[in-house]
């Protein structure tokens, strides 16, 4: 007897439909064709120990089990339970008719227990869009695959309970999800705050200007002056994830099986910190086996470079296209995927090899090429796609020891928000745009045209430097998203004292760029400065 199971395999974060397709006969043989991999050949013998545990005989005929479409490669264990059912079927140890109703997915142990495998959440979305009544897979997924609404959810946690609920002997009950009520409970508990770092207003400002605009940020520092310690209280000032950022972010989680077991949806904006001494697959993806690499990992958050320098100039040059694009491109032999990584790049450094140059009291022992060899390590064209550059310096003992705490990250958020509010209004029409950012150049020229005097400051340092065009870009994006922090502000000052109705984003989308917002711009381009790193 011919039956057919419906699966699924994972190519870049969407899945494509498998169907396993098992046949009984007479005779005595096992065969799996369909370009399985050596996981999948192996399931065979998951499969025969755990339908014997299950209280069934596994079959001792002809076995022809046929994975298609054929030119797809079948990767991993998750295919143990379509296959088992599947065989089963064809055995007429099971019912056939309801198979066409459901996906089914999940791995097998020796004694038919469920284990939870990677990549539900597409899964689930594909059997969705297909039209299916129900996804029958392992209990540690059900949730995770439950945010996907109009999609009956089956947690199994053994083969007997799949047979079970085919057979229409003991039915599981479907898992439920409140996927927006979730979503609007869900508390942000941060571990770091900024009320806790002494000092340093100028760069919790360059900071809080970072995370309202999206902008990519550099901080150049000596040792010990806050560069790590301020970038991990970062995502205390985020704004929350949009429901579709997170569907979108758990997704990407998902594929990479980074989702604990009874996961939902994210809650918080990823902050990924890799080490430099990260391989380029690592980072951007790919592998034998694809898998999204860290800076997608980072989508629709953070991706923290600590000791920039002290990376691959290869790993860091691989980053220019997606900084660009906010999408990243793995063109193998075999394979061709593209994986979002709309991240905001945090970086920081130190200014030469002994890390003292711009100490305000230590003194440099580098002399002037090997500073300039250190710098020289970071590509002008990567440097080039860095909005705010931003020198640090250690925070005197006096400062530290009766320096009242600083401003919270609550307050900081706030106006965070209001801005990013304000952006959502302005880009509500243009699909995938969600902050200045990620404005290209119609939307620069419509929203990001200065003053007259603005502009004047803007012609003055761009000749005066040298910038590139691309600078100038980055230039106008900033002074976008410093206009809109002061526009919230002083809208939220003056609902606040009128009484009267809440702050409004839509009165400010086209606030104006001054010569003060420009001058504040500007003044984070220090790297684009011939003059910066020479020992004079």
């Amino acid at each position: 007897m011919l039956v057919k199971v419906c699966g699924a395999a994972l190519q870049g974060i969407d899945a494509i439909n498998i169907s396993i397709e098992a046949l009984v006969e007479p005779g005595f043989s096992i065969t799996l064709v369909g370009m399985p991999d050596k996981a999948v050949k192996e399931s065979i013998q998951r499969v025969e120990s755990a339908v014997s545990h299950s209280g069934l005989d596994f079959p001792r005929r002809k076995i022809l089990v046929n994975m298609a479409p054929a030119e797809v490669k079948k990767e991993g264990a998750a295919y143990d339970l379509p296959l088992a059912i599947g065989i089963l079927a064809a055995d007429k140890k099971l019912p056939a008719e309801r198979l066409g109703e459901y996906m089914v997915m999940g791995e097998l142990s020796l004694d038919g227990s469920l284990l939870p495998i990677k990549g539900v959440l597409p899964m689930a979305i594909l059997a969705r869009k297909m039209g299916l009544k129900g996804f029958i897979l392992p209990a540690a997924n059900a949730t995770e695959a439950a945010v996907v609404n109009n999609l009956e959810v089956f947690g199994a946690s053994s083969l007997s309970e799949v047979i079970g609920h085919l057979s229409g002997q003991s039915l599981i009950s479907p898992t439920e999800v409140d996927t927006r009520g979730e979503f609007g409970k869900a508390i942000e508990d941060f571990p770091f705050d900024f009320a806790e770092v002494k000092g340093q207003q100028s760069v919790k400002r360059a900071f809080e200007v970072a995370c309202a605009g999206g902008h990519n940020i550099l901080l150049v520092g000596p040792p010990g002056s806050g560069k790590s310690m301020m970038a991990k209280r970062l995502p205390s000032i985020l704004p929350p994830l949009t429901l579709h950022e997170a569907l979108e972010t758990t997704k990407i989680h998902s594929v990479a099986g980074n989702l604990k077991g009874g996961s939902r949806l994210m809650s918080h904006r990823p902050f990924r910190a890799p080490h430099h001494t990260i391989s380029n697959v690592a980072l951007v993806g790919g592998g034998a086996n694809p898998m999204p690499g860290e800076i997608s990992l980072a989508h629709n958050g953070i991706l923290f470079l600590d000791e920039f320098p002290e990376f691959s100039r290869t790993a860091l040059e691989v980053m220019r296209q997606p900084l660009e694009d906010r999408s990243i491109t793995v063109a193998r032999a075999k394979y061709t995927l593209q994986y979002p990584a709309s991240f905001m790049l945090v970086a920081s450094m130190n200014p030469c090899p002994c890390g003292y140059y711009t100490h305000p009291t230590k003194e440099c022992t580098c002399t002037g090429s090997q500073v300039q060899r250190y710098l020289g390590r970071i590509s002008g064209p990567l440097l080039d796609r860095i909005d705010l550059q931003v020198e640090i310096q250690p925070v005197p003992f006096n400062e530290l020891q009766g320096a009242p705490d600083g401003e919270s990250s609550e307050a900081i958020r706030r106006r965070v928000i209001a801005a990013r509010a304000i952006q959502q209004e302005r880009y509500k029409e243009s699909a995938g745009v969600y902050c200045n950012a990620q404005m290209n150049s119609r939307m620069i020229a419509r929203w990001a045209s200065p003053e007259p005097e603005a502009m004047k400051i803007l012609e003055q340092t761009m000749t005066r430097f040298d910038m590139s065009a691309r600078a100038y870009d980055r230039i106008l994006k900033v002074a976008r998203t410093i206009a809109d922090l002061d526009a919230a502000a002083s809208a939220s000052a003056a609902s606040g004292q009128a009484s009267s109705a809440p702050f409004d984003p839509a009165s400010a989308v086209d606030s104006p760029i001054t010569a003060l917002h420009m001058r504040e711009a500007v003044s984070y381009r220090n790297l684009d400065r011939a003059t910066w790193g020479l020992k004079l």
